[in-house]
């Protein structure tokens, strides 16, 4: 069923029921319904028809929304998304150079900013403006587009390169959404929290799911551990959708505090749980069942891990339902077993690709299959072992060297709460590897670390270089921000705290 069918059922159905609860304001159903109308309405009077002037040449009227994590967000997703519509996500937290070249890349015919508690529709063609105000004034239609048509356009994170538009169509949101809901077992009862960036995958998804379930969805305008620990109290939240680095904040708020019973599910995407993190969220959601998912903006649904699952370093669950997985070499053919390779997905839920096709790295097509490059291997279970990331490797000395793998190691190590992995430029290696370490306390016992590192790499993988940063820099997303990092050892920034 359509995110919008679904939206005027609810709202038919129980137009007084919670839909939508950022910070101190609440939406019905009802309410979100007549506000994503009356959005829409304000749309449509703006540009009457496609203009074909945006990236997508008049395949569909093209709203770039940059309010952030905003009140009428839910409302104004719905409206741009609604008919033949197409929403593009532009996260108003990265550099406004970054946004300008977006915005550039994508020519849209509307952009919609925050204004106030309202939102304001700019017409960058025509240089108008209109202000929308936050009145009710019934339920309108909410028209359902067709499976074929672009629906959505997200980017990609950015943290070490230009974001890259992905463009999807209806089909592959909506069957995803059908599967995620059987999968997940969402219930109108199923009230979610998930404070991260709503222009971003992990709660975007989180979000439309929760809508289309009839269950509430509750976000925060800025994710605060202890605001957050207030709020799933207070609201018997059910479920909790973030980054590991949130789940991490949540767990050392709640110490010494009373437990948070009422989570029955917490759901982690973007990095991996060390078993530290597990042991964690167990004593402060005693009644929580983790899922761990791998994926990728332009794939979708890839793995998935339960308590259950063998959660080594470099492992990252079994297929999604529905999700068929290969390792090929480079010239394309199937590796056996414990082989590393490139690791190709296929399913429904992959995107149509890059806006204006990419630059060659990240997403390619083979036949039916998929990759964004990442590198791996399978058990005979079936279990994904994640090694690499795509354009990820280092060469230092003649070895190739995966961050992602190193990192792994290091997160499993004690007293480690965070860690990045990097290669710089040296004269004689071509590369060194160099790693950013916060520990989890206030010593740290690098003794013990080599110890650690000496049983599960060669020599060759261990970092020349090691720093603590007792507080890494973090983008909106929760991810480790590297480009900062970089800077920081490059001007000697006296965040960072030389280990080795």
């Amino acid at each position: 069923m359509p995110l919008a069918e679904a939206m005027m059922i609810h709202a038919g159905n129980r137009p007084h029921g919670p839909a939508f609860r950022i910070e101190d304001r609440v939406f019905s159903f009802g309410e979100l319904a007549a506000d994503a109308s009356r959005i829409l309405r304000k749309i449509e009077q703006a540009v009457p028809a496609k203009t074909g002037g945006s990236v997508l040449s008049g395949r569909a009227r093209l709203i770039a929304l940059q309010t952030g994590n905003h009140p009428l967000f839910a409302a104004a997703l719905i409206a741009a998304t609604a008919g033949g519509n197409c929403a593009a996500l532009i996260d108003p937290h990265l550099p406004e150079p970054t946004c300008r070249r977006m915005i550039a890349q994508l020519q849209p015919d509307i952009v919609v900013h925050p204004e106030g508690d309202a939102l304001r529709l700019e017409r960058p063609a025509k240089g108008e403006n209109t202000l929308i105000d936050t009145v009710v004034d019934g339920i309108g239609t909410i028209p359902v587009g067709e499976g074929g048509e672009p629906f959505l356009i997200v980017f990609t994170s950015g943290t070490t390169g230009e974001p890259k538009a992905i463009i999807r169509d209806r089909r592959s949101w909506r069957l995803s959404l059908e599967t995620g809901k059987s999968f997940f077992g969402l219930r109108a009862e199923t009230t979610t929290y998930a404070p991260g960036p709503l222009a971003h995958g992990l709660t975007l998804y989180a979000l439309a799911e929760s809508l289309k379930a009839g269950a509430e969805f509750i976000g925060a305008r800025h994710f605060d551990p202890r605001q957050a620990v207030a709020t799933i109290a207070a609201r018997k939240v059910k479920r909790l959708v973030l980054v590991p680095t949130m789940l991490r904040r949540l767990c050392e708020q709640v110490q010494g505090s009373s437990i948070l019973p009422s989570v029955e599910t917490i759901t982690v995407a973007g990095a991996k749980l060390t078993p530290a993190d597990r042991k964690a969220a167990r004593l402060a959601f005693p009644e929580a069942h983790v899922i761990e998912y791998y994926g990728a903006s332009e794939l979708g649904f890839i793995t998935v891990a339960g308590i259950s699952d063998n959660h080594a370093p470099t492992a990252v669950g079994k297929a999604f339902p529905g999700v068929r997985l290969q390792i090929l070499d480079e010239a394309g053919n199937r590796l056996p077993a414990g082989e590393t390779g490139t690791i190709f997905v296929e399913s429904t839920l992959i995107s149509d690709g890059y806006v204006t096709g990419g630059d060659g790295a990240g997403f390619r097509r083979h036949g039916d299959l998929a990759t964004v490059g990442d590198l791996g291997f399978l058990d005979p279970d079936g279990t994904l072992h994640l090694i690499g990331r795509a354009g990820g490797m280092v060469l230092s000395g003649g070895n190739n060297i995966y961050p992602s793998e190193v990192e792994s190691v290091i997160m499993a190590a004690d007293n480690v709460s965070a860690v990045q992995v990097l290669g710089l430029d040296h004269p004689d290696l071509g590369s060194e590897l160099v790693a950013i370490i916060q520990p989890s306390g206030e010593a740290f016992d690098h003794l013990a670390l080599e110890r650690h590192l000496a049983a599960a790499l060669p020599r060759y993988k261990h970092p020349r270089k090691i720093w603590l940063c007792r507080q890494m820099p973090m983008t909106a997303s929760g991810k480790i921000a590297t480009k900062e990092l970089r800077q920081w050892i490059a001007e000697g920034n006296g965040a960072l705290e030389r280990l080795v």
